[in-house]
């Protein structure tokens, strides 16, 4: 067996079901018969088939069919979102459109990277990687968290270095905090002390941000990450330069506890990053 035909026959079947309306909302009394091919049997049936053909697969074909087609009207800015939304990444169509300017025409990947450009320019954390990605902006972040932003974090302001937000979800139990912050914003070196027990864990819910430990090379966080701060260990965590960035902090009960804030995150190194 072929390594292709390996990797077509160990991949997991899956199927996602693939919802659009747009042919009922628009053409539905017009041309019925269309609006319901469109909806329930190209979307309904071929969109939701990811059994050989993944929707990032099919994405790249269905944008690379329309480029090719010098089509570049509202269809096009849809399956680049769509596309988008379905883990092609920026680098990913930026090579797609490329190789279809040698084969199908340089304007036309003209148009194309103009409208993708777009797309994947707006700020948005979904589905992209490498340098910008999970770049969000506070107002995303706002209008799109579980829980309230929480007003200005005035009572620690002398512990961040830019503009954070605090909403404590809970006293009880379990001290829970909601904490956003601005792009660039990130607290100083602190630790969690404790004689048995405590720290800290952040639950990453939006944007692109940082933690790092005394000693260590800081990690890039995004939104789904978990990170379990131990106890007596000295560590930072905030946003990405032109990202904001949010996370619930879940303070750990433990024996005599209390925490202890250290110098600011070095400027030149926190630059640095990515």
């Amino acid at each position: 067996m072929t390594d292709n035909r390996k990797r077509t026959a160990n991949r997991k079947r899956t199927t996602v079901e693939v919802v659009q309306t747009a042919g009922r909302q628009q053409l539905g009394e017009f041309a019925p018969d269309f609006a319901r091919y469109n909806d329930d049997i190209l979307f309904g049936e071929v969109w939701s088939k990811n059994d050989v053909l993944s929707l990032h697969d099919r994405s790249i074909v269905t944008v690379s069919a329309l480029v090719a087609s010098g089509i570049t009207d509202s269809s096009l800015k849809y399956h680049i979102e769509s596309a988008k939304k379905n883990g092609v990444t920026r680098e990913e169509m930026v090579e797609v459109i490329t190789q279809l300017g040698f084969y199908s025409g340089w304007p036309k990947a003209w148009a194309a990277f103009n409208m993708a450009k777009d797309v994947y320019n707006d700020g948005s954390a979904e589905n992209t990687t490498g340098e910008e990605s999970g770049n969000t902006d506070l107002e995303t972040i706002r209008s799109t968290s579980l829980f309230p932003v929480g007003g200005e974090n005035v009572d620690y302001a002398q512990y961040f270095d830019g503009k954070s937000y605090l909403h404590m979800i809970s006293l009880d139990q379990v001290v829970i905090g909601n904490v956003t912050f601005e792009p660039g914003c990130r607290n100083h070196w602190h630790i969690h002390h404790a004689d048995r027990g405590g720290g800290q864990m952040l639950l990453i819910t939006a944007g692109r941000g940082y933690y790092q430990e005394w000693g260590k090379p800081a990690q890039q966080l995004k939104p789904g990450d978990v990170v379990h701060i131990p106890a007596n260990v000295k560590h930072w965590h905030g946003a990405a330069k032109n990202s904001a960035f949010q996370h619930i902090a879940v303070e750990i009960p433990g024996e005599n506890t209390s925490n202890e804030w250290c110098e600011a995150v070095c400027e030149k190194e926190y630059d640095r990053l990515p």
